[in-house]
């Protein structure tokens, strides 16, 4: 049986993946090259609109799925709690002005894929720390 590990480029893949489901490549940013920016301003195609939902629908599904599963409410919640605080205190140390929203958005949507990337990657690093195995489904 093959051994699944936890790499620093898995991981890295992982975040990119989650990075462009997020932003650039996925739902929404705060520029006009996003999901939402396109259906809500260009007329026609609404085939095309609709498949690319869909499959950016699968694929946060997916990613939210694994993370739920992997890290659970409670790490979920103290990820949340990290992040704002951690970005609490970049706003204490005056490194990020709450005025700034494109910043800001940028900020939570990092974050967000952040966050999907742990999820994505934690059972494996639980995994090689622990020597438990996670598992969602039993075969008999």
């Amino acid at each position: 049986m093959a051994k699944a590990a936890i790499t620093w480029e898995g991981f890295l893949l992982r975040w990119v993946l989650a990075l462009a489901l997020a932003t650039v490549l996925g739902t929404f940013n705060p520029t006009q090259y996003s999901f939402f920016n396109w259906v809500m301003e260009t007329e026609g195609m609404t085939s095309v609109k609709v498949l690319v939902g869909v499959v950016l629908l699968i694929l946060f599904v997916v990613y939210l799925r694994a993370t739920w599963y992997s890290i659970g409410p409670i790490g979920l919640s103290l990820a949340v709690a990290f992040f704002g605080a951690l970005i609490w205190v970049a706003v204490d140390f005056g490194l990020l002005k709450l005025g700034q929203g494109s910043i800001f958005t940028w900020i939570v949507l990092v974050v967000l894929a952040t966050i999907m990337a742990i999820g994505m990657s934690f059972s494996l690093f639980r995994r090689r720390i622990s020597g438990q195995v996670d598992v969602d489904d039993v075969e008999t």
